[in-house]
């Protein structure tokens, strides 16, 4: 009788798994426009949320602190950028072995992959955190930093550092909520985290009079907070799953991971690295010129965010289907993600073309300039006609990133990267201040024409992860 017993909540329990594996599944069994759009959507409204928030507490440190607190806080912008690429590229890599694995069905290897992640990327990310501590004045000494904000700022820095895990752990396990079809979650946590960090701000900043460090330590306790919380969902997530044994740690998956990881590192770290190289190009130019471009280039981040969400999603959907063997899958799916960032490109084009002036003076205010609101409007209006190739670019590097075929996709990203830098460098102080501009289109296409070449061949469908690992 109790064998019975035992054998009935066995079949229960299996059909349970069975139920909620299925649910998780719909890059794999949906049309794949629609498919798609439900993993991208969350993910885009996710990335837009963060924009605003951003832009709210850049607003609360400058407006109740001082422009000099809001310049400390800039002057380490430049290096956060770049650990933040560390922790999304290392998420990528990841990301790209969970989706494969969990496309398979193979759901122990799956939870043990996500093990390997979340301590390979907890470990560097302390290392890291004790050593920027330890040296951050030094560190803001070296980038030149201004000796009157020197002291707020590695203060600033410091407290960054200390709450460097949580930023990766964050970062990490989104990135397997969204291997997992699971887009809706880290949303969900990201809105938490950006609404409780504007509070804290706010709470920190003016009631309790901390300035700088108090916008410190508001990142750090919502980041920490919904860190830890993200992990106990993926947990929760995981076990019904899978309640198969695994181990807690595998080299071999570790080198697959570091394998995408590094050129998803390295792409967005250059990149980074490069627009700093064009901004000295246009600093060049004067305040007002720089001031129409910099709210040129917030509108065209918002943007972008688009077709990002979408590059991302193809990227989870094509490693999914080829674990799970479905390659014509991923050529469909290919097809669809082109065919949705056109009517995007159409939609953007048509809304930036017709609030473009108001879009400007939003980010400058109403004592802007002609020459402000001229570069400004220049800008958004010549960029605009060419978001269609931004969104064939990340649709097919999603492709190849998703497939594990990395080596193309470095390529690529680099040629776009030097394209934007050279002509940018090369013709704007000869030519004038819309070659910087000029140039970034061209490097887009020809980023696309690589990658779409690489798709070409169908070399990506092999590249991957390998079989049966």
């Amino acid at each position: 009788m109790k064998m019975l017993e035992k054998c009935k909540l066995t079949v229960v329990s299996q059909v349970h798994i069975l139920t909620y594996a299925m649910q998780s599944t719909y890059l794999l069994t949906y049309r794949p426009w629609k498919a798609l759009i439900i993993l991208a959507v969350p993910m885009i409204l996710g990335n837009l949320f963060q924009q605003l928030y951003t832009m709210a507490d850049t607003a609360i440190v400058g407006r109740f602190v001082s422009s000099s607190a809001l310049a400390a806080v800039g002057a380490s912008y430049s290096l956060t950028n770049i650990f933040i690429c560390v922790a999304i590229g290392g998420g990528v890599g990841a990301s790209v072995i969970v989706s494969r694995y969990f496309g398979a069905g193979e759901y122990a290897k799956m939870k043990r992959a996500i093990y390997t992640a979340l301590i390979s990327f907890l470990t560097v990310s302390i290392t890291l955190g004790i050593a920027g501590l330890a040296m951050s004045r030094w560190i803001m000494a070296a980038l030149n930093t201004p000796t009157d904000i020197l002291g707020m700022a590695a203060d600033y820095l410091g407290i960054y550092f200390l709450g460097l895990p949580f930023l990766f752990m964050y970062n990490v396990l989104s990135s397997m909520f969204n291997a997992l079809g699971k887009s809706t979650v880290p949303l969900a946590f990201l809105i938490f985290s950006s609404i409780l960090n504007v509070v804290l701000d706010l709470f920190c900043v003016i009631s309790l009079g901390m300035g700088v460090k108090g916008a410190a330590w508001a990142t750090l306790i919502a980041q920490g907070l919904s860190a830890i919380l993200s992990l106990m969902v993926l947990m929760r997530t995981v076990s019904k799953l899978t309640k198969e044994r695994c181990g807690l740690f595998s080299l071999s998956e570790l080198r697959q991971m570091v394998r995408i990881a590094i050129p998803s590192i390295l792409q967005q770290s250059t990149v980074s690295i490069g627009m700093m190289l064009v901004q000295s190009v246009v600093n060049s130019f004067g305040t007002e010129a720089l001031a129409g471009y910099s709210a040129g280039m917030r509108i065209e981040s918002i943007c972008v965010v688009f077709m990002n969400g979408i590059g991302t999603a193809i990227s989870s959907f094509t490693a999914q289907n080829l674990g799970a063997g479905s390659k014509e899958r991923v050529r469909r799916g290919y097809r669809s993600a082109l065919a949705i960032v056109t009517v995007m490109a159409a939609l953007l084009l048509l809304t930036v073309e017709s609030f473009k002036e108001g879009f400007i003076m939003l980010f400058i205010g109403e004592g802007i300039s002609e020459e402000a609101l001229g570069t400004g409007v220049d800008y958004l209006a010549f960029i605009a006609l060419f978001f269609i190739f931004i969104g064939f670019k990340m649709s097919t590097d999603g492709i190849l990133r998703g497939a594990g075929d990395m080596k193309a996709f470095t390529i690529a990203n680099l040629v776009n990267l030097t394209i934007r830098v050279l002509v940018a460098m090369i013709f704007a102080p000869r030519f004038g201040i819309a070659f910087v501009w000029y140039a970034v289109p061209i490097g887009w296409i020809a980023n696309w024409l690589i990658s779409y070449r690489e798709y070409r061949t169908g070399r990506w469908e092999a590249a991957g992860i390998g079989n049966g690992t």
